[in-house]
């Protein structure tokens, strides 16, 4: 908003303050309608209604993974700013599976309850429910780490190609985390483990602090940017939305934050590929489907180096593609101008695939 505004600034400021307080905000938070079409503990998988006037395409089937802890809302942000509205428009069959909410009856669930369980069953009910079709996996943070361990775990799952955005593979390079490293080691891990294993679960205001604080300078100027930008539906509905998903944080069950906090944070275990779990070793070198991993050049979560280190775990791979786009964790997801990035890289990886299976042009290898 210029200084002195504008009317027609004064005027959109004006409408923009009056909605927020007497009609509950300017966001459209309501959901994309789906239909339920699969269920079993900690899983329910969603299929987005199809919209009007999308083009048939034949596309394949995609399933939005999300990671463990945080609302499935990431990829349905709001009306206007939706990957799944974007999928949907695009003519995809999209998909959802949805973890639920975890108590302490779930403490003793681990990463192997996800992935030989949950991330399996809901790629076969995609498939089934799309007439066999093979599925296009979309994760998010740690959905995207799951959904490669899936695949590493089980190569006869009907997965077509998988787009990772934000998530992290060497943990030694989230700068974020250094301070933190030297006491928990020095403690053997021990500066947390007593509380999540007393309370079952890593409670979700924990989770939620942690969102919070890998943007605390946004967080700390949101109410002057706020004021600045009170002309601006659109500034006001992201911020918003953004609210509204970080307050619907989960908890993570106490056995999976556990491994999470040793394997993936103390040990940096997935930093070459290989996993042990449950009895056996994961491989990322199992994982032949192509594969996408998008960073944000502002994520300090899962920065650029810790996302594309991927690329050196998976030499099998049908082919490998790396992205930067612009924003944080969220953002290089679901932010403004992911409609013109992440979402069109997106949109273009898996139409490439599609584009093969008719025999069009041939994989090429891009890193």
């Amino acid at each position: 908003m210029h200084l002195p505004p504008t009317l027609a600034e004064l005027s959109a400021a004006a409408a923009n303050v009056y909605d927020a307080i007497f009609h509950g905000g300017v966001a459209d938070l309501r959901r994309t309608p789906a239909s339920i079409i699969d269920e079993a503990p900690q899983r329910t998988v969603f299929r987005y209604h199809p919209v009007r006037d999308a083009p048939a395409t034949g596309a394949l089937p995609v399933l939005l993974v999300p990671p463990l802890a945080a609302p499935p809302t990431c990829f349905d942000l709001r009306r206007g700013c939706s990957l799944v509205e974007h999928l949907l428009a695009g003519g995809r069959p999209t998909y959802l599976v949805d973890y639920g909410s975890i108590g302490f009856s779930d403490r003793d669930l681990g990463l192997e309850h996800w992935i030989d369980g949950v991330l399996p069953g809901a790629i076969r009910a995609v498939s089934e429910d799309a007439g066999g079709a093979p599925v296009q996996l979309v994760g998010w943070c740690l959905g995207g780490i799951m959904a490669l361990l899936t695949a590493a775990a089980d190569r006869e799952l009907p997965i077509d190609a998988i787009a990772t955005v934000a998530s992290p593979f060497d943990f030694r390079r989230v700068r974020l985390l250094e301070p933190f490293r030297l006491p928990i080691n020095a403690t053997g891990g021990w500066l947390l483990s007593p509380i999540y294993r007393a309370l079952g679960t890593a409670p979700a205001p924990i989770v939620r602090l942690v969102f919070q604080l890998a943007s605390i300078d946004k967080e700390l100027t949101k109410p002057l940017a706020r004021l600045c930008h009170l002309d601006d539906r659109e500034f006001l509905a992201q911020i918003e939305a953004v609210d509204a998903f970080t307050r619907d944080m989960q908890a993570y069950p106490g056995r999976t934050f556990g491994q999470l906090y040793h394997r993936f944070f103390r040990v940096n275990d997935l930093a070459d590929g290989r996993f042990a779990l449950d009895g056996r070793v994961l491989d990322l070198r199992d994982v032949t489907v192509p594969v996408m991993a998008i960073a944000g050049d502002s994520d300090v979560l899962a920065p650029r180096p810790a996302v594309h280190h991927v690329a050196a775990l998976l030499p099998n791979a049908a082919e490998v593609r790396l992205e930067t786009g612009p924003g944080g964790h969220l953002g290089v997801l679901t932010g403004r101008a992911a409609r013109t990035t992440t979402w069109v890289w997106i949109d273009e990886f898996f139409s490439d695939r599609h584009a093969e299976d008719a025999g069009g042009p041939g994989l090429r290898v891009v890193a």
